[in-house]
């Protein structure tokens, strides 16, 4: 069991940047595969960004690489979402979510709370 805890999320203008952070309630490290997710009005929940189990490999969606990066601070059990140059279309809430496979699904075991995103136009 673990639980997440997001938070990061704001008003940004277009072309800047926000953090987000995941806070879960143990060490994730070598344990579960992370990974950030996000839903807007109308459309379905996307996987944005992952990083597997042991922190070694990460991915992303088409439409936000090179822009965003998920990274971790096992110390802190903390994994964050970097994203930069935001656009209108990234705006929805971002759900941070984990699972104890190698590398995260479509389907996680665990969500968080959700911080949402706003890039104005």
């Amino acid at each position: 069991q673990v639980q997440l805890v997001e938070s990061g999320g704001g008003l940004v203008q277009t072309g800047g940047s926000l953090r987000l952070s995941c806070v879960a309630s143990r060490r994730t490290l070598n344990t579960y595969a992370m990974g950030w997710f996000r839903q807007a009005p109308g459309k379905e929940r996307e996987s944005v960004a992952r990083i597997s189990r042991n922190r070694g490999l990460t991915s992303y969606a088409d439409s936000v690489k090179g822009r965003f990066t998920i990274s971790s601070d096992n110390a802190k059990n903390t994994v964050y979402l970097q994203m930069n140059n935001l656009k209108p279309e990234d705006t929805a809430a971002y759900y941070c979510a984990a699972d104890s496979s190698v590398f995260l699904s479509n389907h996680p075991e665990y969500w968080g709370h959700g911080t949402q995103v706003t890039v104005s136009s």
